[in-house]
């Protein structure tokens, strides 16, 4: 498929020329099974100027040198944290660095099986054979151990928990026993450079806790969300224009509706605006992905029914729509935020013309 037509392309593909010029200037100790060293695994998730790499991850530098140290270890790296931290995007990040290859994931959720993590049949060719290696259909778990790559299973709490335990010997014996077969067939045994990179939500409901056994079989790390407001709105501007580049779609995003995006997510994130209003935080995730899609969707707007400048009216629209889609009490929560943060700001700040243009949307609230 032509590269203009996938809607969304895998980390490898996207960084391809930063990953090729990586490994043409890598001459650092590389692991067996890498495509890189970590040194230069590191280079490509936080950036490099002098190679033209673009920082891919905000946040603490320190969690990545502990997570790369994790991947070359004999334990798994779980990701923990709040919703929208990014944890999929690193792990996507890291296994394309590492493996050369990200899309060899697992979806946890209730209705995950332990055959869609390590194998199935070809019925066809089970009735007409048997059990053969020519009727084993191999999962991304016998895939990565084979090919010595690094396996993501995102959501593994959402699994239920016997088959979560599926993943103990994996880890453990770094093999696979298929009892179904016979001879040298019946065990798939890792390659050099396998390992599990795993994330888990901890605010999701649902969420299923993991044995003593499995937990001693990972390292934890946890990604928090961002603290600086100079780092976020960077990021958020950043990925805003790469999804719109994707997109082929020029609209104007001014500095100041960034900033106020960014100072909007940050009052309802934290409970308390910057001139010191406690305000109630909604249940909904208000995490800096949420501000991109609020961003990213606030452009489309602007470019398919304005006219083409991102104003205040549109951040507003997109992030009632963010924060009402999980609890219909967040509802009063923005009112009052609207009633006594947004007028104030468009009353006495200095030239509040956007504040202005979000309080004019105040009335999505009552529709």
């Amino acid at each position: 498929m032509p590269t203009e037509a996938i809607l969304r392309e895998p980390a490898e593909r996207v960084h391809a020329e930063e990953l090729a010029r990586l490994a043409e200037k890598d001459d650092a100790p590389r692991p067996a099974g890498w495509q890189l060293s970590p040194r230069a695994v590191r280079r490509f998730v936080l950036g490099d100027d002098k190679l033209g790499i673009i920082r891919k991850f905000y946040g603490d530098d320190a969690l990545i040198d502990r997570c790369i140290v994790t991947l070359m270890s004999d334990r798994g790296l779980l990701l923990v944290g709040e919703p929208g931290t990014a944890k999929s995007m690193l792990s996507e990040l890291l296994a394309a660095a590492v493996s050369g290859r990200s899309t060899c994931s697992i979806q946890g959720t209730a209705g995950t099986t332990e055959d869609q993590i390590k194998y199935g049949w070809n019925y066809a060719l089970l009735l007409a054979e048997g059990p053969t290696p020519r009727a084993l259909v191999s999962g991304p778990m016998v895939q990565a151990l084979r090919a010595g790559w690094l396996c993501r299973f995102e959501e593994v709490t959402r699994v239920q928990p016997e088959i979560q335990d599926s993943l103990i010997s994996l880890l453990s014996d770094k093999l696979l026993h298929i009892p179904e077969l016979s001879g040298p067939e019946s065990t798939v045994f890792a390659a050099r450079g396998f390992n599990v990179l795993a994330t888990a939500n901890i605010r999701d409901r649902g969420v299923h806790e993991m044995s003593s056994a499995l937990k001693r079989r990972f390292n934890f790390e946890t990604v928090r969300p961002i603290s600086d407001r100079k780092l976020e709105i960077q990021l958020i501007r950043e990925r805003t224009e790469a999804l719109l580049r994707h997109a082929q779609i020029e609209v104007e995003f001014r500095p100041d509706v960034v900033e106020l995006l960014v100072t909007a997510f940050h009052d309802l994130r934290h409970g308390v605006t910057s001139e010191g209003v406690v305000v109630e935080k909604p249940t909904a995730v208000m995490s800096s992905a949420e501000a991109v899609s609020v961003g990213y969707a606030a452009c489309l707007d602007a470019h398919y029914f304005g006219n083409g400048s991102v104003g205040g009216e549109h951040v507003a629209r997109q992030l009632i729509g963010t924060v009402l889609k999980d609890n219909p009490d967040d509802g009063k929560k923005l009112r009052h935020y609207f009633d006594v943060v947004v007028k104030q700001r468009a009353q006495k700040l200095v030239g509040a013309s956007q504040w202005k243009r979000v309080l004019d949307a105040r009335r999505e609230l009552d529709r």
